[in-house]
């Protein structure tokens, strides 16, 4: 309290105990000294910090003769270089050893045997005016000392401290489990449902209420005895085409891929979709050429029609099963376990995905051609003619088959041969085909994955999972190609026919006038068979346009998507993408560009409210259970710390009379409270992270849901401080009542 450091201290205490006689008894405590010697320590406590003026009150009283000498004969010696003031009963030592004996009666002086002259006091310039100061960590040290003395007492009520921490640091665990949860199926879910931007899209709401203000208009009474039409149809394909409405999807990937566009932010991925084939057939053709995507397995079984053909960009089936990857392998290692191999990281590299249970149906079997489709064919034959069917046995496959697997990858621009001029469609050539396809770029399965158990949905379901890169490098090879180039070279003349493109929408008619002569001649010297192929093509292309046979050829402006799917990371950042995209409209709005407003479809819009409601009422409720629990921490604490002063009541007493401060008696009882709120807030997280795994394992088996109740270790220091602050905000009513105490009060007490 002195501002003295340790080394200084050590050396004073012993100085002190040493002048009293006691220095070969510095490692005893207090009650294992005599009650003479128990005096003499109170001597040197008071003597310790050399102060001008020592009081004495009734020194000798309890002790015997032989004791009371000894310490009268130390008080004799203290009093050569400082006032010893002594109050005592005892004339006999009073008259024996004091140099001056002041009289009292009822309060009042009766005699003095050395009065004072009255005189000007002078200053004593040579001892400068102490003040003292108990540094925290003393006071630190002095409550770890008292609590030390006491362990037991200690844990137990740093344990008390500790319930409410553990009650908030429990809920606070299952919060996180919880919130990471709906998180994970927040992010699972719009993996499956993002945001799509299409090219052209129709505006369903604004289409919906048209045609339901349409039905409900009243109409004029028709009831004379006949029967009239009424006009749905062609209201309804009027209503369509005028809610029809193009997004210039060029501008706004400018502005996603921009600076200026923080969407990408707020997404696990941005997808750019195109109007685009990817043509993949089966490696081996020693048993006739199988097409594995777009796949034929509907076809086989006469039900092409519903295979996936598209209408003004919608398709009303996908039969498909190769899948592009999101582009966020960390969600996709989230989603799915690898079970063999490695994950994809070229652009002829791809997944094989199975369920959870590692299967995989049999629709991918026949579609990647593992099982012949053939089958399906003669399958389907027995059951139109009403024979019975046995159903196949279930067939395995080792990991090591499976990835053996390899496919061949061809372009739109593979299928067509330039002959006599013009090019042909060669695609029906049975050993063209296996020629291509031999020449062709492998695409090989690199690895197997699996849905993961803990994941609440996935963004692919079974079959083959490929990466962006392979559909970036088909749209380059493609542009590259040379009957590519010569169309775009020539924008007005069709590369199928040598004709120009008709301007309207009648069907050319072949005619040899408008060939060119090199053409005449070249199908002069033709088999009447390939002039009929020659007059097919020119058929088939009639109508063709300059756009059409680009997107026939998968001849693609990477910059120009067709689609934009975005896929949010949560629902309050679905909020944010489409506050951005309204922003975006807003500002194309104001700078007069109407044309690259972007009109964009979201399944899962309705959904989110209600999810987030309830989100919100979960965490409310927590919220009232944490205040709960720390209310009634802070009493408990109280308590605890008031007890604590009561029990100090006679250390109290002994500070003040070493001249601590009540300041200082605050200091010491504030410096407890945070000791035990930091063991408080210790245990507290201890038992908690102790707790968390038998509760996962419990919620997982009531209810299968793999929550794992984890605290953040953020959150976990945030409890400690929190712990430590309400002790000693606690604690300042009982501190403060310590510091009032009467310290000769304080000293009477045991």
């Amino acid at each position: 309290m002195s501002g003295v450091n340790k080394k200084e201290r050590r050396k004073r205490a012993k100085e002190a105990l040493n002048k009293v006689g006691l220095g070969e008894q510095i490692h005893k405590k207090p009650n294992q000294l005599s009650g003479g010697q128990m005096q003499r320590v109170a001597i040197a406590r008071a003597i310790v910090n050399d102060p001008s003026i020592i009081l004495a009150d009734e020194p000798t009283g309890a002790l015997d003769s032989k004791t009371s000498k000894q310490v009268m004969d130390i008080l004799k010696e203290i009093s050569k270089d400082r006032l010893v003031i002594m109050v005592t009963h005892n004339k006999e030592l009073a008259e024996e050893y004091s140099s001056r004996i002041i009289k009292i009666l009822d309060g009042v002086i009766t005699d003095d045997s050395n009065p004072c002259e009255s005189k000007a006091q002078e200053k004593n310039t040579e001892k400068e005016k102490r003040r003292t100061s108990m540094k925290f960590l003393t006071a630190l040290n002095l409550s770890l000392n008292n609590l030390m003395t006491k362990k037991g007492r200690t844990i137990l009520t740093a344990f008390a401290g500790s319930i409410g921490i553990i009650g908030i640091a429990l809920i606070l665990s299952l919060s996180t489990g919880i919130q990471n949860y709906i998180n994970k199926v927040e992010e699972d879910t719009l993996s499956s449902y993002p945001i799509s931007i299409e090219e052209a899209t129709i505006d369903t709401s604004s289409m919906l209420e048209t045609m339901m203000q349409e039905d409900s208009d009243e109409e004029e009474n028709t009831d004379d005895g006949k029967i009239h039409s009424q006009n749905i149809m062609t209201e309804m394909l009027s209503t369509i085409s005028n809610k029809v409405e193009n997004n210039n999807l060029t501008e706004f990937k400018k502005y996603l891929e921009s600076n200026e566009s923080d969407i990408k932010d707020y997404t696990n991925s941005i997808q750019y979709e195109y109007n685009l084939n990817l043509n993949l057939y089966k490696e081996d053709t020693s048993s006739g050429i199988v097409k594995v995507n777009p796949s034929t397995v509907m076809e086989k079984l006469g039900m092409g029609a519903m295979a996936g053909e598209q209408q003004n960009g919608i398709s009303f089936m996908n039969t498909d099963v190769w899948t592009k990857m999101l582009d966020n392998e960390e969600l996709l290692h989230s989603q799915y376990d690898l079970l063999a191999g490695q994950w994809p990281k070229n652009y002829n590299e791809v997944v094989l995905i199975v369920d959870g249970n590692n299967r995989i149906n049999d629709y991918v079997l026949y579609s990647l051609g593992i099982k012949e489709q053939n089958e399906l064919e003669n399958m389907m034959g027995k059951l139109q003619n009403g024979e019975t069917v046995e159903e196949p046995e279930n067939t395995t496959y080792t990991y090591d088959e499976l990835l053996d697997l390899s496919f061949k990858i061809i372009l739109n621009t593979d299928y067509y041969e330039k002959e006599n001029g013009l090019w042909v469609n060669k695609q029906e050539d049975e050993e063209y085909m296996k020629e291509k396809i031999n020449e062709a770029e492998n695409i090989k399965v690199v690895g197997i994955i699996k849905q993961n158990e803990n994941s609440a949905a996935t963004s692919m379901a079974g079959g083959i999972g490929y990466i962006k890169d392979l559909e970036e490098y088909v749209i380059n090879k493609t542009n590259e190609s040379q009957i590519v180039k010569e169309q775009k070279e020539n924008e007005t003349i069709n590369v199928f026919t040598g004709l120009e493109f008709s301007e309207n929408e009648e069907e050319q008619v072949f005619n040899m006038q408008n060939l060119s002569q090199e053409q005449q001649i070249a199908i002069s010297q033709m088999s009447p068979e390939e002039i009929a192929d020659i007059m097919e093509t020119y058929r088939e292309n009639s109508k063709a346009t300059y756009e059409s046979n680009l997107e026939k050829l998968g001849a693609v402006n990477i910059e120009e998507p067709t689609s934009i799917l975005i896929y949010p990371k949560t629902f309050d950042d679905k909020e944010r993408i489409s506050n951005a995209i309204e922003e975006y409209n807003k500002k194309q709005q104001d700078e007069g560009k109407e044309e690259n407003v972007i009109t964009y479809t979201d399944l899962v819009g309705t959904m989110m409210k209600s999810v987030t409601n309830i989100i919100d009422a979960v965490s409310y409720a927590l919220i009232a259970f944490v205040s709960i629990s720390l209310v009634v921490s802070s009493i408990m604490i109280g308590i605890i710390t008031y007890i604590s002063v009561l029990e100090r009541t006679k250390e109290i007493g002994i500070l003040r009379a070493i001249g601590a401060s009540k300041k200082d008696i605050s200091k010491v009882f504030n410096a407890e409270t945070f000791i035990v709120g930091l063991i408080a807030g210790l245990i507290g997280i201890g038992i908690t992270i102790a707790l968390s795994i038998p509760i996962n394992s419990l919620i997982y088996a009531l209810s299968g849901v793999a929550i794992k109740a984890t605290l953040e270790p953020l959150a976990g220091l945030i409890l400690v401080l929190i712990s430590m602050f309400l002790t000693i905000i606690a604690g300042l009513i009982p501190a403060k009542m310590a510091s009032k105490k009467d310290p000769v009060e304080a000293l009477r007490t045991e």
